[in-house]
């Protein structure tokens, strides 16, 4: 006992230091006591304890500093990788994650958006590449690209879906990279219900490099190739493996005027609001062009990928929205979106090539149908700047009639 008066005493002579908060906290996760409580910002004195034997002994003293060390770091990001409901598969080669639909992520047939699908294969991408060591201050950017100050951008993205999740189901999506000759990686998934293990969908992508600075493409060189290369499949392996799959299409440019379109909208009802404004004496605040929020660009500063799917599908008239759900969605990234651009979307209908019918089948698990031509539609896409008509993105979608309920 008199030993342990002793050391408490020269533990309180001697200060708190970072490494016994370390060690604190270290004790608190493992052993089953409370988490340490915080009391101010810097150079707080931190008590961990058991409720329960609190009264038996002495807390354990630690300071808190406003810079973590690298222990604490690293221990973070294995706090993060325990929570997370992913990880590599046992070849190492692919990343599965589970992931729980969540009330925000649905729409008001209570399923998925696909947006929600699109952010999610952008998370299991992003922790794929994270489990791998690459960083995370840039999307999956090894240490040559670091040190070339490269990025890698979106060039194609293609998303299927056979069955939208609802809200509190458990999806598991499984994804893989490898390469795609000089130009550039792609990256591909399979999404399965996790409860039946039925594939409700399937999407591949391709990815280019970017210098970050000068904002210009550049071909992949052999030592980021020999970095990322070890952690892709040897043999190809794809999503979509059926030959002339609809992943592979071209998509033609849409001929203006548009059928549908956002900008007649803005044009009626811009001097009209600006009247009320001024007879009111009031602010209105509308949305009346399609132009970039801070909350839409990424970690390479520049619009994320899933912001344009939102504009894309913000020419598709209400009446196909009311009617049909989205299972094919097709974009090609022509050009970069700044912060201060305005958009315009327009979309066609497009007749399909077969006037019988639309074959809707696949393989891996894909939900094969035939529908009559009444039951399907799709259409062609653009997105273009609003002051000159440059091209930023080319789109395809492709909408079935909604089950009955």
């Amino acid at each position: 006992m008199q030993w342990l008066l002793w050391k408490e005493k020269m533990l309180s002579l001697r200060g708190p230091t970072s490494t016994d908060h370390i060690q604190s906290v270290t004790q608190c996760r493992f052993c089953g006591v409370s988490k340490p409580s915080l009391i101010g910002r810097r150079n707080a004195v931190v008590s961990c304890g058991s409720s329960s034997s609190s009264s038996h002994r002495p807390p354990i003293l630690a300071a808190a500093t406003d810079e973590p060390s690298r222990r604490e770091a690293a221990f973070e990001k294995c706090l993060a990788d325990r929570l997370r409901l992913g990880s590599l598969t046992e070849d190492g080669l692919s990343f599965k994650e589970k992931f729980i639909v969540r009330c925000y992520e649905v729409g008001i047939n209570r399923t998925a958006t696909v947006e929600t699908i699109a952010n999610l294969l952008q998370e299991v991408g992003c922790n794929h590449a994270q489990s791998v060591g690459f960083s995370t201050d840039g999307f999956a950017t090894t240490h040559t690209m670091r040190k070339l100050n490269l990025i890698w951008v979106t060039a194609r993205m293609h998303i299927e879906i056979y069955k939208y999740p609802a809200w509190s189901d458990v999806v598991e999506i499984e994804t893989w990279c490898q390469g795609e000759g000089r130009i550039g990686t792609r990256r591909d998934w399979i999404l399965k219900d996790y409860t039946t293990g039925e594939v409700i969908g399937r999407a591949t992508s391709k990815w280019v490099m970017m210098n970050r600075d000068t904002r210009r493409l550049q071909r992949v060189n052999d030592d980021v190739r020999d970095e990322y290369l070890i952690y892709c499949p040897v043999e190809t392996r794809l999503a979509l493996p059926e030959e002339n799959n609809k992943s592979l299409r071209k998509i033609p440019k849409l001929d203006d005027p548009a059928q549908y379109s956002r900008l007649g909208l803005v044009v009626r009802l811009l001097w009209f609001i600006y009247i009320l404004s001024r007879f009111f004496s009031q602010v209105f605040s509308m949305r009346l062009n399609l132009q970039p929020r801070r909350a839409d660009l990424d970690m390479n500063q520049h619009v994320n990928n899933v912001t344009y799917i939102g504009w894309v599908l913000e020419s598709i008239p209400q009446e196909i929205i009311d009617t049909h759900e989205l299972q094919t969605i097709t974009l090609d990234y022509r050009r970069e979106c700044q912060h201060d651009d305005v958009v315009d979307s327009l979309a066609n209908l497009e007749p399909f090539e077969d006037d019988a019918v639309l074959e809707l089948q696949g393989t891996n698990g894909s939900a094969g149908a035939t529908r009559g031509k009444q039951d399907c539609c799709q259409f062609l896409h653009l997105l273009r700047l609003s002051s000159d008509g440059q091209e930023i993105n080319r789109g395809h979608t492709e909408w079935k009639r909604k089950p009955a309920r």
